[in-house]
């Protein structure tokens, strides 16, 4: 996991992922809750209605007939009886009687009371309690325009059973998985051009004159790319200046280091000049240093494939026959995409390096599959560790005298 959280890709796409699902399930239980409010506050209002109808209608029924219109009232949800001297009136009314007698005229009188044992569970089918937490029915004292007072027992209507159409876990499914892609897609969207300067960032280490990045896309992105493409070119310019100025030094030397070799040759004192000489044999050996370094910085050699065995196999010949105790001791059939003149001159100086300080070589080739590594062994004592860094830099060299 943690290295699936290292990768910005995997970062963007689970924090959108986990955003959008966390933001549907909110959507989803404050929806939920506004149907079940809404449903709730339809089911009270059609219950108020009902009852006050109910109560609107013994108007026009003699006292003497209303006795059969109460026991009318069973299976209707509701159920009616006069009252009697017994029934406690609550101090505070309930939601349902406050409606009620808002709905009356003002002539009514509607206050609510405490049910009777077992009057709430008589009905067959209805619980103690509803989904919503409420009590099955609730107990009204209605007083009439002409002075009759009626007991009410109304009870709360159940919540419609809801049966979906269709399985609500394929659609969550579906619906998770359509944020996966949608994350996917703009985490993949916003990584990209950053994965590209990274990839031409990474390129641009090895070949300086690499095609400029295309600058197209979001205006953040162009402006990043046309960014990139001025670096490049400031530092190619940087590097060709520093290039043709050593190059320009190393060559100019040549002419009076070869008149001063010329003039030196005229010395009588055979022991001085031969020093002199040799100081001269040094300066000149630096002077070419520096221009083949001056050569090397400039990749205007394309590069070709080669079969790196050959090249590294004549390579060992040359040193051998030119004296030098170096052997080739075998190869792996790798071909490589290389600068020819470049690798020649890398390996001819490692090789030259391992005769020099360590008295042999014995240089072999082989391949892993991803990559071919050429190895040099000598007998020299060898780089310490803390040097390994710095002899890579150039006119490097560990001794310091």
């Amino acid at each position: 996991m943690k290295a699936v959280w290292q990768s910005m890709t995997s970062r963007v796409f689970l924090v959108l992922f986990a955003g959008m699902v966390i933001t549907a399930l909110l959507t989803a239980a404050v929806a939920m809750q506004e149907r079940k409010r809404m449903i709730s506050q339809f089911r009270d209002y059609h219950a108020v209605e009902r009852v006050t109808q109910f109560i609107v209608s013994l108007d026009t029924i003699p006292p003497e007939l209303r006795e059969a219109f109460y026991s009318a009232t069973a299976g209707s949800g509701m159920r009616a009886a006069p009252a009697s001297v017994d029934d406690a009136v609550l101090p505070d009314s309930t939601s349902l009687a406050q409606q009620l007698a808002q709905r009356l005229p003002e002539d009514y009188e509607v206050d609510s009371a405490a049910p009777l044992p077992g009057e709430c569970a008589g009905t067959p089918g209805r619980p103690r309690r509803n989904a919503d937490g409420r009590a099955p029915c609730e107990v009204l004292l209605v007083g009439l325009p002409d002075g009759e007072q009626m007991r009410l027992s109304v009870f709360t209507p159940r919540p419609p059973s809801f049966v979906p159409r269709f399985d609500p876990s394929s659609a969550i499914l579906l619906f998770l998985a359509s944020i996966g892609v949608l994350a996917a897609l703009v985490a993949r969207m916003t990584m990209r051009p950053l994965k590209r300067l990274a990839d031409a960032a990474n390129e641009l280490g090895k070949n300086i004159d690499r095609p400029p990045l295309p600058e197209t896309g979001a205006r953040e992105i162009r402006q990043a790319s046309a960014a990139f493409n001025a670096m490049q070119a400031r530092i190619r310019q940087h590097v060709r200046q520093r290039t043709q100025i050593l190059a320009a030094i190393t060559h100019d030397l040549q002419t009076p280091l070869t008149r001063l070799r010329l003039r030196l040759e005229k010395v009588e004192d055979v022991e001085l000049r031969d020093k002199l000489i040799a100081d001269l044999s040094a300066t000149q050996v630096m002077v070419r240093e520096g221009l083949d370094l001056a050569r090397s910085m400039d990749n205007g050699e394309p590069l070709r494939q080669l079969d790196l065995d050959s090249l590294v196999d004549s390579i060992c010949t040359d040193a051998a026959d030119a004296g030098q105790d170096v052997r080739f001791e075998g190869g792996s059939g790798a071909s490589v995409l290389a600068r020819p003149a470049a690798l020649r001159r890398c390996l001819e100086n490692l090789i030259g390096n391992a005769v020099k300080y360590g008295l042999h070589a014995a240089v072999s080739v082989r391949s892993d599959g991803a990559r071919a590594i050429v190895c040099v062994r000598d007998a020299g004592p060898g780089i310490p560790d803390e040097e390994l860094e710095k002899v890579f830099e150039p006119f490097y060299r560990l001794e310091d005298s």
